[in-house]
């Protein structure tokens, strides 16, 4: 996640709600993520890491890869469900909205038919793809951007948090993409993620009402609807749909 919202940010990384002419000086310790290219860089820190002993190229080392495209499926599993509902949305596409250092465009997309080519209940050949099928791609309007968007706002509610969460913790942030304590599990960064989230959600169900599908359970957008499920994570569930592990 933090590589994610490097790569919809601009370095250096180490001050990420400073403007740019109060920035310090780049940091050049080996530990700096602040490089114009990894491989012409003396510091070498093009690698980062998901727990501490794994190893993995940093995306965001580059500067030509700063405000990427990032293509986020936020249901964050699998899933096909006969009448074409949705998951509930995980809040890490919450976190691609409200820490980079701009607001990203926001292009909502209603995919549809992939279960016909690859379902999760398919017999042998699993492995091979179903042709002769019928797949479909519906694109929304941005509803991201520059511009007065409910995204804006809650950004903006967001950096306020930030700033009293550093007046309160009597430091200058952590680094781009790492949060605090607070701002992880604080009450008011909570409900700013939950609503960052369902906005998200309400809008690409707005493209798949356009497509011409009848509206959705509220419920649906729901974690305690999924809840019912109990520990069961993948297959068949108990409302017909099939969830698999992306």
């Amino acid at each position: 996640m933090t590589e994610a919202v490097r790569l919809m940010s601009h370095p250096p990384f180490t001050t990420p709600y400073s403007s740019p002419t109060s920035a310090p000086p780049v940091d050049k310790s080996l530990s700096s993520p602040d490089i114009t290219d990894p491989f012409s860089s003396p510091n070498h820190t093009y690698t980062y890491s998901t727990n501490g002993i794994d190893t993995f190229p940093a995306p965001s080392a580059y500067d030509t890869r700063q405000y990427s495209w990032i293509h986020v499926f936020p249901e964050g599993r699998v899933h096909q469900h006969p009448q074409k509902m949705m998951r509930y949305f995980k809040w890490g596409i919450a976190r691609l909205i409200l820490e980079p250092d701009e607001c990203p465009d926001i292009i909502p997309m209603w995919l549809e038919g992939n279960d016909q080519i690859m379902h999760e209940a398919r017999e042998w050949p699993r492995f091979v793809p179903r042709i002769g099928k019928h797949c479909g791609v519906w694109f929304g309007d941005n509803v991201g951007g520059d511009g007065s968007t409910i995204f804006n706002e809650l950004r903006r509610q967001w950096q306020e948090l930030v700033a009293e969460d550093e007046k309160r913790e009597e430091r200058r942030g952590f680094a781009m993409g790492v949060l605090s304590d607070g701002l992880k599990y604080g009450e008011k960064a909570v409900a700013l993620r939950e609503e960052c989230t369902r906005q998200i959600r309400a809008a690409v169900l707005a493209v798949r009402r356009r497509r011409g599908l009848p509206d959705e359970d509220p419920k649906q957008g729901l974690v305690e609807t999924w809840r019912q499920e109990g520990g069961k994570k993948e297959g068949k569930m108990d409302d017909g749909s099939w969830v698999g592990r992306t």
